[in-house]
Formats: structure tokens, sequence, C-alpha cells
């Protein structure tokens, strides 16, 4: 690509990217880019983000065939595969139905370790606590610590009558130390 054909428009586009985008990936690429064009060589690159030189003249074949910022953001991938299978969320849902202490165990409320273990125990399938924690989330499950809720206090009114009562005693008597 010669640096000289780059017309202010694209190095603008590429700014504007570099200030917009969350995304560390994108940004190294534009980041690459735009030293290139500052007269920076491809090594000098390299070195200094931390990738191989490979990478740079791919990034600036790909950003050369569109003229697009958009050219440098990641495609799609499918990712691993989800081994939450349609058995193993029903598992999940009936267990949250039922208490732990109808399976054995001394608790009345389900935690991420006990269904970490039963799970394991029902299918020989380990799952991470986070694992689970995300699958509770996406069967937008909710679960909160009991709240301890203090009863009123009776004498309360009382309290509040005294202090209302000692302030303007205070402001009266230092009225009359004035006097």
């Amino acid at each position: 690509m010669n640096r000289r054909k780059w017309i202010q428009a694209q190095r603008r586009s590429l700014k504007q990217q570099l200030q917009q985008t969350h995304d560390a990936r994108v940004y190294r690429r534009t980041l690459a880019l735009l030293e290139y064009h500052r007269g920076h060589s491809v090594t000098e690159i390299a070195a200094s983000l931390g990738v191989t030189r490979r990478s740079i003249h791919n990034w600036i074949e790909a950003y050369q065939q569109s003229h697009d910022p958009d050219a440098l953001v990641d495609a799609q991938r499918s990712g691993r595969p989800s081994l939450w299978s349609q058995e193993r969320q029903a598992l999940l849902l009936t267990l949250l139905q039922t208490s732990p202490d109808q399976l054995g165990y001394f608790a009345l409320n389900w935690t991420v370790p006990l269904l970490q273990e039963q799970i394991k125990r029902a299918t020989g399938q380990k799952f991470s606590q986070d694992t689970i924690r995300r699958e509770l989330d996406r069967q937008d499950y909710v679960w909160k610590r009991f709240r301890y809720v203090l009863s009123p206090d009776p004498q309360r009114e009382k309290k509040t009558l005294s202090a209302a009562a000692s302030a303007h005693f205070e402001i009266g008597n230092s009225a009359c130390d004035r006097g």
C-alpha cells in the first residue's frame, strides 16, 4: 500500500474509529494502520504492539481492499459449543424447584457450589461455578440472600419527642444566656 495514496478522509475515519472503539483488538489494528501511515516501519509497529509483521501486513491488506475501518473488526465466530444441552437445562430447573435437603444436603437453599456438586452427581460432568451462574442468568433465575428486617422500635416515638424537647430546651436556654 502506498502511504502517499492515503487521503485525508481515510485517515480521519481511522482516527474516529480509534477514539470510538471499545474493542482492544480493533484499537490495536487501527493504531497499527495509523502508525504505518505516519511512516513507521512494519517491523517497528509489530514490535511496539507485540504482534508479528505478518499480522500488520494482513491488516494493511484488509484495509486496502475496502478502505473501510470496519474491515479491521473481527468476523463473527461460532465459538465453543455449549455443554448445556436441553436435558441439563431441564435438570437445573428441576433442581431449583426442589430443596437441597430433599436430596440429602444439610441446606435449605441452593448455592452455586451445591448445584455444581449435584449436577456432577447427576451427569458426571463438572461445570465451573461461573458456567452455572451464566446459565442461571440465561434462565433469568435470580436469587438473593435473605435480609434481616428488624421490627420497628416501639420506643421510637418517645425518643424522637424527647430529642425534640431537649433541643427546644437548649435553644431556649441559649437565648436566655444572651439576654
